[in-house]
């Protein structure tokens, strides 16, 4: 929840399902999708932001995603990679903080110097803050906090869910308000399960590389309507 204005998510998680439907709707190659949906990404980015959201994450790369074909998967690092050196600069200078949640393993050196230098260049920014699970898995996550947790030395009796949470990738970022699901799909697929534990949940039938303006305003003033309980 927002403290400046309990309306608007602080954090929104956004799962950009739809990309190959959208190109093999069009007779293109599935994989081209990827290219339009990181324009969305851009947009929706800018949009968040200027609408009070302090922090978005978006699944980008998934554990799962390996499975793919080699060329998809050459496809969207490539993507990954000229994505982030491509908007690096307007980042910086707006005051945008890059963070990237996700496991090494596998991930090509070009692509892991990549979003080394955007974290380095973008780490005293606080306008707001881009996080972006690439090679990313929920499950995976916790079971790598749980094992960092262990080689530090935490006494079993000690264990709390305040002190895992601060063992997860990018322990700052606050748990997630509000996850939109494009595509049609209505399930989170192993997107930050241990912060989107009490998240309101948004699902559209638009594919990624439709969703506009006019649909990021759509989720957000539903959001806006929910009674958020917490349990209670």
């Amino acid at each position: 929840m927002n403290d400046d204005n309990p309306t608007v998510p602080k954090h929104v998680g956004i799962i950009m399902d739809g990309n190959r439907r959208w190109a093999v709707a069009r007779g293109l190659q599935p994989w081209r999708g990827h290219g339009e949906g990181q324009e969305t990404l851009h947009r929706t980015v800018r949009y968040m932001f200027q609408h009070g959201v302090k922090y978005l994450t978006v699944y980008a790369f998934s554990t799962e995603n390996w499975k793919r074909s080699e060329e998809e998967v050459g496809y969207l690092m490539r993507h990954v990679s000229l994505a982030v050196k491509k908007y690096i600069d307007e980042f910086e200078k707006e005051g945008i903080r890059a963070v990237f949640l996700g496991a090494r393993d596998n991930v090509p050196k070009s692509v892991l110097k990549a979003i080394d230098e955007a974290e380095t260049r973008t780490a005293h920014n606080t306008r707001a803050t881009l996080g972006i699970c690439l090679n990313y898995g929920g499950q995976l996550e916790l079971a790598n906090a749980t094992c960092r947790m262990m080689q530090s030395g935490v006494a079993p009796e000690l264990v709390t869910p305040e002190l895992l949470a601060q063992y997860l990738y990018a322990p700052e970022l606050p748990p997630i308000d509000l996850v939109i699901r494009t595509g049609g799909e209505e399930r989170l697929s192993n997107f930050m399960l241990w912060r989107a534990a009490y998240a309101e949940l948004y699902f559209t039938d638009v594919f990624w590389p439709d969703f506009d303006d006019a649909a990021a305003q759509a989720a957000l003033d539903e959001y806006a309507h929910r009674q958020r309980r917490f349990g209670s």
